[in-house]
C-alpha cells in the first residue's frame, strides 16, 4: 500500500469551491466521454451518514475498453468498467474505486477543504501510523507542468484571467500572497496486491492520480467564469442535463453487452495471474519486443508484438485511461 497526501491551494475560499468542483466534474466527464465510452452515472441521491451529516451520494461506471492497450483488451470482457463510487459530505469527501475484473486493486481517497494554502499539519486526522507512511506532494496549479496533449493556453493560470472576478494571471508566489485562498487535501491510499508489481504500479498509479489531479484543477479555475455566481438550484440543473446527455452517449452502444460480460470469475484470477506471468518472464529476460502478431499468438507474444511487454507499462496505461474519466 502506498499512501500520499496531495495538497491543492485555490486562488477561491471552501464556499466557492462547493459550487466550482461539482461544475467541474459534470463538464470534464461530459467532455470526456464518446459513443459506448465514458462514464454513466447510476446514482446521484442525497445521503446522510451518522459521522459527516448530511451529503450526497454517487456510483458511476467508467467504461473505456477500447482505451486499454491491447494486451488488456484481449483478456477482459467486452464491456469493460470501473466503479466509482463517492460520498460527499463537503467539505469532506471519501471516493472510491474498484474494478470486479482485478479484485486486488483498489484505489481509496479522502479529501478535505479548508481555507488555507496548505498549512494543516494534519487536516485528515491521519493515525500516528498512517503519518509515520504518509508522504506529502504540493500540487501548483500554475507552475507545475501537465502532460502537452492536454495543454490549452486559455486554461494555463499563468495565463488566464477572469472576467467576473478579475483573479489571474497566476503569478510567482501566488500561494503565498493570493486572497482567497484554500487548499484541497487529498489522502491517496493505492493498493494492488499481486506479487512482482505491486511496488511498482502502485508507484505509477499515484504519479498518474497526480497529473489528473494538476489538470482537473486547473480547469476548475479556467472555467470560474462559467460557473462563479451559481446557485445550488442551477447547479444541479447543470447536473442533470449533463448526465442524461453523457448516459445517452455511453448507454447507445453498450446496450445489450454488458450483462454477459459481468461475470467478476470470468477474468479477474486470469488477468492477475497473466501479469504475474509476464512480470516473472520479463525478470528473467524471456519477454521480447517488436514481434507481429498473426493471430496466432498467444496473449503474452500478442502483448509483446504491441509494445506492451511490460506488464507495469500495461497496468499503468489502463489505470490512466480509467482515471481520466473521474
Amino acid at each position: 500500500m502506498l499512501l500520499k497526501e496531495f495538497r491543492i491551494p485555490m486562488p477561491f475560499n471552501t464556499e466557492e469551491y462547493k459550487i466550482g468542483q461539482l461544475y467541474m466534474i459534470a463538464k470534464h466527464c461530459h467532455e470526456q466521454s464518446e459513443a459506448g465510452e465514458g462514464v454513466e452515472v447510476v446514482h446521484n441521491v442525497p445521503h446522510e451518514d451518522p459521522v459527516q451529516g448530511k451529503g450526497q451520494y454517487t456510483e458511476k461506471r467508467i467504461y473505456l475498453n477500447s482505451r486499454l492497450p491491447y494486451f488488456l483488451q484481449s483478456i477482459v470482457p467486452r464491456v469493460f468498467y470501473v466503479i466509482e463510487k463517492a460520498w460527499n459530505y463537503y467539505p469532506y469527501t471519501e471516493t472510491e474505486y474498484t474494478c470486479s475484473f482485478l479484485p486486488k486493486f483498489s484505489i481509496f481517497i479522502k479529501t478535505r477543504y479548508e481555507d488555507n494554502n496548505g498549512s494543516t499539519e494534519n487536516c485528515l486526522e491521519l493515525t500516528p501510523e498512517e503519518l509515520e507512511v504518509r508522504t506529502v506532494d504540493y500540487v501548483d496549479i500554475a507552475y507545475d507542468e501537465v502532460a502537452p496533449k492536454h495543454y490549452k493556453e486559455n486554461e494555463d493560470p499563468k495565463f488566464f484571467k477572469s472576467k467576473k472576478t478579475n483573479r489571474g494571471p497566476l503569478m510567482d508566489g501566488w500561494r503565498d500572497s493570493h486572497e482567497p485562498i484554500m487548499c484541497s487535501y487529498k489522502l491517496v491510499k493505492v493498493t494492488f496486491e499481486v506479487w512482482g508489481l505491486q511496488t511498482r504500479v502502485e508507484d505509477l498509479a499515484q504519479r498518474v492520480i497526480r497529473d489528473i489531479l494538476l489538470l482537473g484543477h486547473r480547469q476548475a479555475f479556467a472555467w470560474i467564469d462559467e460557473w462563479f455566481g451559481m446557485t445550488q438550484e442551477e447547479l444541479r440543473e447543470f447536473e442533470l442535463k449533463m448526465q442524461q446527455e453523457t448516459n445517452e452517449k455511453v448507454l447507445a452502444a453498450n446496450e445489450g453487452k454488458v450483462v454477459a460480460s459481468e461475470d467478476p470469475g470470468a477474468s479477474g484470477d486470469s488477468l492477475e495471474n497473466k501479469l504475474q506471468t509476464l512480470a516473472l518472464d520479463e525478470k528473467d529476460g524471456q519477454v521480447s519486443q517488436g514481434a507481429a502478431s498473426d493471430g496466432n499468438t498467444s496473449p503474452k507474444e500478442d502483448a509483446a508484438a504491441a509494445g506492451y511487454g511490460n506488464p507495469v507499462t500495461a497496468v499503468a496505461s489502463g489505470i490512466k485511461s480509467w482515471l481520466s474519466w473521474s
